[in-house]
């Protein structure tokens, strides 16, 4: 395995040399102590909370398929998917320690309040000894406020504010999805060989900490290579016609949008943009671009023609050839009739994560899990080497940069890969300025 930012030195575990198999980490200092929602012999509960309703639903709606997908495996079902080529070879199909896997499910409505009372049902009612889930970052760090007040888990799904794992990280946390800076960190660079380094640019921001710390980045990014920032304007999550945010653009002198939208969002104020004519006009003598830095395939669908040659970045794709990344399309398309979407492939990773870590540390105590992650270095889930850095819960790996691929092949064929951002690239040191404030804090187990 590659040699993945070993700034603690040793790692609570690592990889045994040449062979990619994670050496067990037992937990032993509380591992009899009581914690939140301990298992009866009855099976383990874990909380799906998704949003099945809002903005973000399209990806919610993957997110369920892969957590259920990812429970069939662990209890046995199925081919087994990613549980075969992951470097961990603790997980067998006997579920988690012995236990049947079970879950509940709720529906964030893409709000940061629902999102807390359905986790928080969870936790009380189903007795979840883990939640994960969620496609926004406004709801990822809700929930897991929640989770370290509760003394439970929270793998976070797809969030990709800087705030999730910088000033509103915790300790009983993780994050598997990439972040605004990472995006950035691989964008700019392929920005400027395709545009050039003297651009004007004009921002259409999602109003939550998503957005926020997404236009940060990229703005950073990019006034750091000579572009300049005209605009920055914050948009209502709950937006759907943007109407109204572009026309002020075509006076701006601006030549590049930078739309910093996800889920419904990005599908709308695109096509909003299409039918002003951008990507038909001139400015400043060049041709005017439009820049969507968090991209995936359900965007690529929703927008449809929209989305040719628009340059973003991802956290996976189904096309990656890795023998990981398609032994989890072959399980997912078996079972759903489709590829699966870089939502479904960070959630299913997280609840095999979670599981296998459960499994090194022989408990389901949070201490134990949190024991068993952090510094934790892992390979064959799709991403390639890739670290659970200790000081902030962040996973660090490779980026890709995509852009709408101009003559797809089929209805699926919609993103082309055109580079894979090495993880040195989009590494940064925990203390970076972006993500100041806030401390991990100790791992609360809860009862």
């Amino acid at each position: 395995m590659s040699n993945l930012l070993t700034r603690r030195g040793l790692l609570k575990t690592s990889a045994i040399a040449g062979a990619g198999l994670a050496v067990p980490t037992i937990f032993t200092a509380s591992s009899a102590a009581a914690y939140t929602n301990a298992p009866d012999g009855s099976g383990v509960t874990l909380g799906f909370n998704v949003p099945q309703t809002g903005a973000y639903a399209d990806e919610g709606a993957d997110e369920l398929r892969a957590y259920q997908l990812a429970v069939e495996h662990l209890n046995g079902g199925g081919d087994g998917g990613m549980m075969n080529t992951f470097s961990s070879k603790t997980l067998d199909g006997t579920g988690i320690l012995g236990n049947e896997v079970k879950f509940v499910t709720g529906d964030t409505q893409t709000k940061s309040d629902a999102a807390r009372a359905s986790a928080k049902s969870m936790i009380e009612k189903d007795g979840a000894v883990m939640i994960t889930g969620g496609s926004s970052s406004g709801v990822a760090i809700a929930v897991q406020g929640l989770c370290q007040e509760a003394g439970v888990i929270f793998m976070a799904g797809l969030t990709h504010s800087n705030d999730t794992t910088g000033k509103d990280k915790k300790a009983n946390g993780f994050r598997h999805f990439f972040n605004a800076y990472m995006s950035a960190a691989a964008l700019a660079p392929v920005l400027e060989k395709m545009y050039g380094n003297d651009r004007v640019a004009y921002h259409l921001t999602a109003d939550y900490s998503w957005g926020w710390t997404q236009e940060e980045s990229i703005a950073a990014a990019t006034e750091a290579m000579g572009w300049t920032t005209v605009n920055k304007v914050r948009t209502p999550l709950a937006s759907t016609d943007f109407s109204s945010y572009i026309a002020p653009v075509l006076n701006s002198g601006a030549d590049v949008l930078i739309l910093n939208h996800y889920g419904g969002n990005m599908v709308n104020s695109l096509t909003n943009a299409v039918q002003f004519g951008l990507r038909e006009k001139q400015v400043n003598g060049k041709n005017f671009e439009i820049v969507v830095p968090l991209y995936s395939r359900l965007m690529a669908r929703g927008a449809g023609e929209n989305v040719k040659g628009i340059f973003g970045s991802t956290n996976w794709h189904w096309s990656l050839q890795d023998e990981a990344s398609q032994a989890f399309v072959r399980s997912f398309g078996a079972k759903y009739g489709f590829p699966p979407s870089q939502a479904a492939h960070t959630v299913y990773c997280q609840t095999l994560l979670y599981a296998d870590a459960a499994q090194r540390a022989g408990t389901f105590n949070p201490c134990g899990i949190v024991e068993a992650l952090e510094g934790f270095e892992f390979d064959g889930l799709g991403n390639g080497p890739t670290l659970y850095r200790a000081e902030d819960h962040q996973c660090f790996k490779d980026v890709l940069v995509v852009k709408g691929k101009e003559n797809p092949e089929n209805e699926f064929d919609l993103l082309e890969i055109v580079e894979v951002t090495p993880v040195s690239q989009v590494t940064y040191a925990p203390d970076n300025p972006m993500f100041a404030g806030g401390a991990l804090g100790q791992c609360n187990p809860g009862a």
